[in-house]
């Protein structure tokens, strides 16, 4: 028998929300599952109220409140939370895309592919990872900046050529990473630098819209009005804006 009490608990407003998963790694319990496009609350008992979820939605979605529940189980939440990681290999906090068969790998005319001309590297520094930039890195002055997630370099295949080209850059995925973190480092470095203008190169897949967020955020924090254009990269690797 479930026992109920009037309580407090997560509830997602499913017309805000986007789908970005953004908040999943923020609940420890993994009490909510991105679900038919929209993060859905699993199970009442996995969700503790606290609202550790709250401050990671970037369309504002997700809020506590009080109703009849049943009650918070910590235990369960922790069983529950190890069995979904660990289901097919998974890592923590990560929910599984659809695998998409981008190329076909078989050589059906007994034929070697042409190899592409040689491209030169457009890297102008390193490191490039946001969590080891410092603030005040010399090549944060007065350049123009790509922040890109960490699989557009895989997926978009002329990124040196058409992105670092007279461009620093910062790589950072707003799923894995630390949120908080990354968000603390950009407001230090937009308070620090002088950027001349912002690009947000990022996937398609809702999460990803977090490392545009996060962006926003810092500019907000810092009191900073620096240019920001997004552009979004399918995973087929093709620019669709």
């Amino acid at each position: 028998m479930k026992i109920k009490s009037i309580r407090k608990i997560v509830r997602i407003d499913e017309d805000k929300c986007n789908g970005c998963g953004v908040c999943i790694p923020s609940c420890a319990e993994g009490a909510i599952k991105i679900i038919d496009g929209k993060a859905k609350l699993v199970s009442d008992k996995y969700c503790d109220g606290l609202g550790a979820c709250l401050g990671n939605c970037p369309k504002g979605a997700i809020n506590i409140e009080e109703r009849s529940a049943e009650e918070f189980d910590e235990e369960a939440a922790k069983l529950h939370h190890e069995a979904t990681n660990n289901k097919n290999g998974k890592l923590p906090g990560v929910y599984s895309a659809a695998m998409i068969t981008l190329l076909e790998t078989a050589d059906t005319d007994n034929k070697a592919p042409k190899k592409a001309a040689k491209q030169d590297s457009r890297l102008s520094h390193w490191p490039v990872k946001l969590a080891l930039v410092s603030p005040a890195a010399p090549f944060l002055q007065g350049i123009d900046v790509v922040i890109a997630a960490d699989c557009i370099p895989f997926t978009y295949a002329d990124f040196h050529q058409d992105f670092l080209k007279n461009h620093s850059l910062l790589v950072a995925c707003p799923k894995l990473d630390d949120f908080q973190a990354h968000l603390d480092k950009l407001t230090n470095i937009f308070k620090q630098s002088t950027i001349k203008s912002l690009k947000v190169v990022r996937m398609e897949v809702p999460c990803c819209s977090g490392l545009t967020y996060m962006v926003k955020q810092a500019l907000q924090r810092a009191q900073k009005d620096i240019p920001l254009k997004e552009v979004t990269i399918s995973i087929k690797g093709e620019i669709k804006t």
